[in-house]
């Protein structure tokens, strides 16, 4: 395996775990007798020369925090050709050599075009949103949904005591897959998310359902892509008369400590982006895709389109009769 110097950054939104893949990063690039640098806020701090060398130190009990210590920002400069020479001539006055980006689409799209400049790129997916194609699971996804499902414990204690029903927004703009795990894993009676067409009626069907068998609660969790929670509330206190409160959970989904699940799957990639850029490989991302650690070409995950799992949703719908 080829020695190099390798460095690491975060770009996009954040996700618990990616320090997790940080660490990962450095200690195995340590392990193998490599200069590892951290890059402080994803590209615009690549374009900017905010790099500094890491050790073992650098990374000491970050594995349990949420959030990224390398900071994160979005960068419009980068998204130019002359953003991502300036981004590509620092690399060389630093003396990089390999590149760890941790992110999403977005940081995978960047990672491609700096590779098509000649830079060695390696990706790992890092986001809540589990929209990243050829990956089972995405760092922070796990997390994310755990933390849906406690908040939707907690909510439905208190719409029992008042006999109401509750629309609880969560994240995903294109995806739907942290409303359709949490609400499987929260006993959600409706799922409203972009990939399935849904109706102010199916979802007034199922409330009055369950309160014709004496359910003191109505739970119906939505995604921010599809929109219109106050709205939905509205008419369903104007179809059948149940009071409806919306909860919008926001960015305390992409908070807190990590779960183990994503602790060890950031710990795996990491490792592997590392032993991938000594190999030589670039414009890949690495990832956990059908229970094995693999990676793909950027452009072939660039160009297709994350699997709706339509089992998981019909068994929601089951199970929530």
């Amino acid at each position: 395996m080829k020695k190099m110097n390798i460095a690491v950054l975060t770009s996009g939104g954040d996700a618990p775990g990616m320090n997790a893949a940080i660490r990962a990063v450095a200690r195995t690039g340590i392990f193998y007798g490599l200069k590892i640098m951290g890059v402080k806020k994803g590209y615009e701090g690549l374009i900017n020369g905010e790099i500094f060398e890491m050790s073992l130190s650098s990374v000491a009990d970050i594995i349990h925090r949420g959030g990224t210590i390398l900071q994160t920002a979005r960068s419009k400069e980068f998204t130019t050709r002359e953003g991502r020479e300036k981004a590509l001539s620092m690399m060389k006055i630093f003396g990089i050599q390999g590149l760890v980006v941790i992110g999403g689409d977005g940081s995978f799209r960047g990672a491609r075009d700096l590779s098509g400049m000649g830079a060695h790129v390696i990706g790992i997916p890092g986001t809540i949103d589990n929209d990243i194609p050829f990956c089972d699971y995405t760092i922070g996804f796990d997390t994310a949904v755990n933390t849906v499902v406690e908040a939707i414990g907690r909510i439905r204690d208190t719409t029992s005591s008042h006999n109401r029903a509750n629309i609880i927004e969560v994240m995903g703009r294109n995806s739907g897959d942290i409303s359709l795990y949490a609400g499987l894993a929260g006993g959600a009676e409706s799922i409203i998310i972009p990939e399935v067409d849904a109706s102010v009626e199916d979802v007034c069907k199922r409330i009055m359902h369950g309160r014709n068998r004496g359910k003191l609660h109505s739970i119906i969790i939505l995604a921010e892509g599809v929109g219109g929670a106050f709205e939905m509330a509205k008419a369903i206190e104007e179809k059948i008369s149940v009071e409806t409160r919306v909860t919008i959970l926001g960015h305390v989904q992409r908070g807190g400590s990590p779960t183990a699940f994503d602790r060890i799957l950031a710990s795996r990639l990491g490792a592997k982006a590392v032993e991938l850029l000594m190999e030589g490989q670039t414009s890949k991302m690495v990832g956990q895709y059908q229970n094995e650690i693999k990676d793909f070409d950027f452009d072939k995950v660039l160009a297709s389109k994350k699997e709706f799992s339509s089992e998981i949703y019909s068994l929601a719908r089951i199970l929530s009769i």
